[in-house]
Order: C-alpha cells, then sequence, then structure tokens
C-alpha cells in the first residue's frame, strides 16, 4: 500500500479532490443551468430561455443598484481593514503593559456572526430606542433616522463590517511584522534612515504577503457580504443599500425567481473570481524574499 502511494501520490488528493467535486463544481454546473431557465424555484416544471436572464442583469435599475453597492463594500471595506490592521499591528507590536489584552479585544468581533454583529449595530442606530439617538435625546438634539437614507445606510454597512474584521488583518499584521528579521531594519537604522524611512522602504515591502493575503481575504469577503445587510438594513430603503448577495436572496424567495437569481450568483462568482485574480496579479510583483 505504502508503495501504491509513493508512486501515485495523487491518490491522497482523491478525497479532496471528490469532495471539491460534490461541493464546488457540481453545485456551480448546476447554477449556471438553472441560469438558463425560468423556474420559480419551487416548480417542477420550466422552460429553457437561453441567455434572456443575463441580458436583463444589464438593463435591470435594482441589479446596478447592487452592484455599485457591492463594489463600495468590497474595495471600501478591504482599504479599510488593511489600513486599520496594518496601523493597529504596528501599535501592538511594540512592548506596552496590557498590548495582549488589546490585541484578544481587537480580534474578538471577528469571533461574532455577522448577522448579530449587524443587529447589534441595529439595536444602537434605529430611530426609535436606539442607543445613539437616546444619547441625542440627552444632549437637547433631535434624533436621526441613520438607515433612512439609501447613501448613509451603505457608508454605515461599510464602517460595520469593517470595524469588526479589522482584528483579523491585524492579526496577520502582526505574524508578517514578527516574521521579518531585525538585522533589516537595525541596518537601516545604522545607514541613518528614520522611522519612517525605514517603514516604508524596508517594512513595507517585506510584508507584501501579509498585504496580499489580507487583500486577498478581505476583497473577497467584501464582495461577497450579506448577513450585516440582512441584519442592519434587509436591503432598503427601497432597494438602495443591496449587496448583490442579498439581492440573490431577495430575488429568490421574495420575487420567486430562481432562474433570474442564479445568473446574478453566477456573475457575482465571475466578478470575485476575476477581481480576486487581477488583484493578485498586480501585488505578487511587489513581493520581495528575504
Amino acid at each position: 500500500m505504502r508503495q501504491r502511494l509513493r508512486h501515485h501520490p495523487f491518490l491522497l488528493l482523491l478525497p479532496v479532490l471528490l469532495l471539491f467535486a460534490v461541493f464546488i463544481i457540481y453545485p456551480l454546473i448546476q447554477g449556471v443551468r438553472i441560469s438558463m431557465t425560468d423556474w420559480n424555484g419551487y416548480s417542477q416544471q420550466y422552460n429553457e430561455v437561453g441567455w434572456r436572464n443575463y441580458g436583463r442583469l444589464l438593463t435591470d435599475g435594482r441589479i446596478h443598484t447592487a452592484f455599485v453597492n457591492t463594489l463600495i463594500y468590497g474595495v471600501g471595506s478591504t482599504i479599510l481593514q488593511n489600513i486599520w490592521g496594518l496601523g493597529l499591528a504596528v501599535l501592538l507590536n511594540t512592548a506596552f503593559a496590557g498590548r495582549h489584552a488589546a490585541r484578544a479585544a481587537i480580534y474578538l468581533p471577528v469571533m461574532i456572526s455577522g448577522l448579530i454583529m449587524g443587529y447589534l449595530w441595529y439595536f444602537m442606530l434605529q430611530y426609535d430606542g436606539g442607543a445613539l439617538n437616546d444619547v441625542l435625546l440627552a444632549m437637547g438634539r433631535e434624533p436621526v433616522d441613520w438607515l433612512a437614507s439609501g447613501t448613509r445606510a451603505v457608508y454605515i454597512i461599510l464602517f460595520v463590517t469593517s470595524l469588526q474584521y479589522v482584528g483579523q488583518a491585524m492579526i496577520i499584521y502582526l505574524a508578517g511584522l514578527q516574521s521579518i528579521p531585525r538585522m533589516y531594519t537595525e541596518a537601516a537604522s545604522i545607514d541613518g534612515a528614520s522611522r519612517m524611512q525605514t517603514f516604508g522602504r524596508v517594512t513595507l515591502p517585506l510584508l507584501a504577503p501579509a498585504i496580499i493575503t489580507n487583500v486577498t481575504l478581505k476583497l473577497i469577503g467584501g464582495l461577497q457580504i450579506f448577513d450585516v445587510v440582512i441584519a442592519l438594513t434587509g436591503g432598503g430603503p427601497g432597494y438602495r443599500s443591496h449587496s448583490l448577495s442579498t439581492m440573490i436572496n431577495y430575488l429568490y424567495f421574495d420575487n420567486q425567481n430562481a432562474g433570474y437569481s442564479a445568473a446574478l450568483g453566477v456573475m457575482l462568482f465571475l466578478l470575485i473570481l476575476l477581481a480576486t485574480i487581477a488583484v493578485n496579479r498586480i501585488l505578487i510583483k511587489r513581493e520581495v524574499e528575504y
């Protein structure tokens, strides 16, 4: 048996490949097939409609709004989490009392479900009885309907999801900072480089693997955001804060339009795939070895 595995190591990959085929490849193929039908998600009968569902995506104003919002959530959360995470990692990489407790506190929200985090913020932001409006009333000011504006709701969702997962980015950057040999920063210091110069020209290039990992993870997570949107706004007001993921859910369960929903799901898959490949190709060129 050992000799057989030694000569055919790909046999060890068969269980993983089988699971990948069953839970990834097959559902993807089924999704593409359903996207070319008018299936309502429940009936045993449906008709083939070809590429009609994909053509509708190009003219549907709801999809356009959800697409723009998804780009804001994906790109915005990637930028915010990486900036905040890197800043916190640099701060917490220095020696001071309580830094371990601070790391745990910042990482703790990552362990909370996004749905629960969304509801926590909803109770703080709701118009009647919201904690933030109670503070405004105590200060003698008028309450604000924070989630009544679609534009404001989008940026609130962006802030909430970025704040929740910044601890994950921080941990990855901390690991990257602690893996950089000190001889590089010491050599830069001996050559007369300032802290900012050392960080920009030595530390940051050597953090390229951590940056690539963080940008990829945050971009994928941001582009497929679902739970925070559902908990905070449900996609409202109207369709103004929907992401593509929540719009897929809406089209399937509320509109009973599984074929159209599947077409949107295929489009979201291609968006995430192409964005991830493009970002990795751009960032991989900046990676240095040490």
